[in-house]
């Protein structure tokens, strides 16, 4: 009988290492990135209470660790999310971020940079989107930007990200300046668009809020609503810390028309020029290391991208074709 059950035991066990290791195949290949220097390295990082105000949702925002971090939740009353207390015109931006587990179908949590608020109707935006996935515990990472437009005029991109983004808090980083936009996670550039002729009409341009949000983004994000948020595993909580917020800081002036475009001046930096935060050498163009990490990233993790979408686009948009 002792006989019996030991060997019952070793099969039991050995039945689940093999679950184990098809549960982790199933995730698809875990890959590590490339060593890359640390952007992060060169800015001083901020509380949250120190960065941003309430956007909405109040009630589902907590500081914790004395306004250090701060957690912004979703659940069946409301979503929420942080703006920041100042506008920039280009500049460095992070923000470290855990994301929720579990089923997190239809959630959508958004790091990104906007002023819809000034310009409704043709605004300027530059997005990192993080979408629940519908099918097991993953997140599809998505990136956008477009100026002088709408969400329709979006410029989307989508990888798979090379770690679980629930155990444990990754950077997610936005350089923007006159020269390139650079998407940037964990210091890895995951996509570079070049300012130039081909992109310019679309180029970001004018002061931005940075803004981060957790909602349900159901009928958008999983196919026309066929995976909605499962409300039974609310609250999905992400919390944020690591901020970063270096660059040339929108000025507000008496009696003067909200909708005008003010100079901004730089509170940082003076060194570079007075509209460029990171004008630099070393944010000016990537490095070859950079560039390897960039190559790495979009052969391996991106999976859509749109100046592939010949169904979408009839004709490529410009950039997709300049060299």
């Amino acid at each position: 009988m002792e006989l019996f059950l030991h060997d019952r035991k070793i099969v039991l066990s050995q039945f689940l290492i093999l679950c184990m290791i098809i549960v982790v195949s199933c995730r698809g290949p875990v890959y590590k990135p490339p060593e890359i220097e640390k952007l992060t390295d060169h800015f001083s990082r901020l509380s949250v209470n120190q960065s941003y105000n309430v956007f909405y949702g109040g009630s589902n925002i907590h500081m914790t660790n004395n306004g250090s971090s701060a957690e912004i939740i979703l659940d069946k009353s409301s979503g929420s999310g942080l703006i920041s207390k100042e506008k920039y015109y280009y500049g460095f931006f992070n923000a470290a971020l855990k994301l929720p587990a579990h089923f997190t179908s239809g959630v959508v949590v958004a790091f990104y940079m906007s002023n819809s608020d000034v310009f409704p109707h043709n605004h300027d935006e530059i997005d990192f989107e993080l979408l629940g996935h519908e099918k097991r515990r993953d997140w599809v990472l998505q990136t956008n930007l477009y100026g002088n437009g709408s969400v329709h005029t979006g410029r989307e991109e989508k990888f798979y990200l090379w770690f679980d983004p629930t155990l444990d808090f990754h950077d997610y980083t936005i350089l923007w300046n006159n020269h390139h936009i650079v998407f940037l996670v964990d210091n890895v550039p995951i996509r570079e668009v070049v300012h130039n002729t081909a992109i310019s009409s679309v180029y970001p341009s004018k002061p931005m809020s940075i803004i981060v949000t957790i909602w349900d983004g159901s009928e958008w994000a999983t196919h026309g609503g066929k995976y909605p948020v499962n409300y039974n595993y609310a609250p999905f909580i992400t919390t944020m810390k690591g901020i970063e917020l270096e660059g040339c800081i929108k000025q507000q002036q008496n009696n003067t028309n909200s909708s005008s475009i003010l100079t901004p001046t730089c509170s940082k930096r003076s060194s570079t020029s007075s509209l460029d935060p990171v004008d630099g050498e070393g944010f000016m163009k990537l490095s070859s290391q950079q560039m390897a990490g960039l190559d790495w990233a979009r052969r391996k993790h991106m999976f859509y991208s749109y100046c592939q979408d010949t169904k979408r686009y009839k004709v490529l948009p410009p950039e997709c074709n300049a060299t």
